[in-house]
């Protein structure tokens, strides 16, 4: 196993592979670097030398008590691709991974990252508040919080009828899928994952999505019922020097993996244009 061990002791777990220009890839909450499985066999498979890690606190790194906070996720990472030496990088995150992904290419990615693209994402910010009144009630979150503390092994496998859009009309349901999602879950620690609720909910990214140069790619499903799109990609998508936007008619929030087909298309034609 590839682990690494940050200056504050945690050891982060990643996967690194192929050759040429590298692809970061950012995980959401409370996941793993397993859920870019269809991003990481096709953008190989494309000639890109792709890199996932487990967020600490999630997946198979460190069960961290302290540094679950955006700010630290983003060290990590700073530290993670300075070690693998990764420039001219991609960095792609999905919900929460898109947080941390701005926050990186904001605060340490200055000659460092190439494109960013955005997934779903967090981004600007989630929780409502006097200067985002269209964001998500703080008693949603609370909600979130308390299944998490005292009933995560059946609040997981509950949340993945919203997150892919399983309790709509016609969908197909695919027990494999939320078997994966809720193993994923389980692997990360009770500590961390509670934690960074509150950071997903209440981080403002809206300086890092300013202060960001480099082409954005922002990727977002109508039918969103975690990450509701008029409140995320609407609002970034306007904070950008240079931003594309697309909204995806009725896909819902765990498209990279149910439209991983459309998903990765789309990010091969951003990430390959001039």
């Amino acid at each position: 196993m590839n682990k690494f061990k940050v200056k504050d002791g945690t050891e982060i777990y990643f996967k690194d592979l192929g050759k040429g220009q590298p692809i970061f890839f950012h995980h959401g909450w409370p996941l793993s670097s397993d859920d870019w499985d269809a991003q990481l066999m096709y953008f190989l498979e494309k000639g890109f030398r792709v890199i996932a890690h487990d967020r600490r606190g999630h997946g198979r790194s460190t069960q961290t008590y302290l540094g679950n906070n955006m700010d630290t996720y983003a060290a990590d990472v700073a530290e993670l691709s300075a070690f693998l030496n990764l420039e001219d990088a991609i960095h792609i995150g999905h919900s929460t991974g898109g947080g941390e992904a701005i926050r990186y290419a904001a605060k340490y990615g200055k000659d460092r990252v190439a494109k960013v693209v955005l997934i779903s994402a967090i981004t600007p910010c989630m929780i409502m508040k006097e200067d985002n009144p269209d964001g998500v009630p703080k008693q949603v979150f609370d909600e979130i919080r308390y299944n998490t503390l005292h009933n995560r092994q059946q609040f997981y496998q509950d949340l993945t009828i919203p997150f892919y859009g399983f309790n709509r009309e016609n969908a197909v349901i695919k027990k494999g899928i939320q078997d994966n999602w809720w193993r994923q879950g389980m692997m990360g620690g009770i500590k961390a994952q509670y934690d960074c609720i509150e950071v997903f909910s209440e981080t403002d990214f809206t300086h890092d999505l300013k202060a960001v140069d480099v082409p954005v790619l922002i990727l977002h499903g109508e039918d969103d019922q975690i990450v509701p799109y008029a409140t995320t990609a609407q609002r970034a998508i306007h904070l950008l020097k240079n931003g594309q936007l697309i909204i995806y008619p009725g896909l819902s929030h765990g498209m990279p993996t149910i439209n991983a087909e459309t998903i990765n298309n789309d990010i091969l034609k951003f990430i390959t244009a001039p």
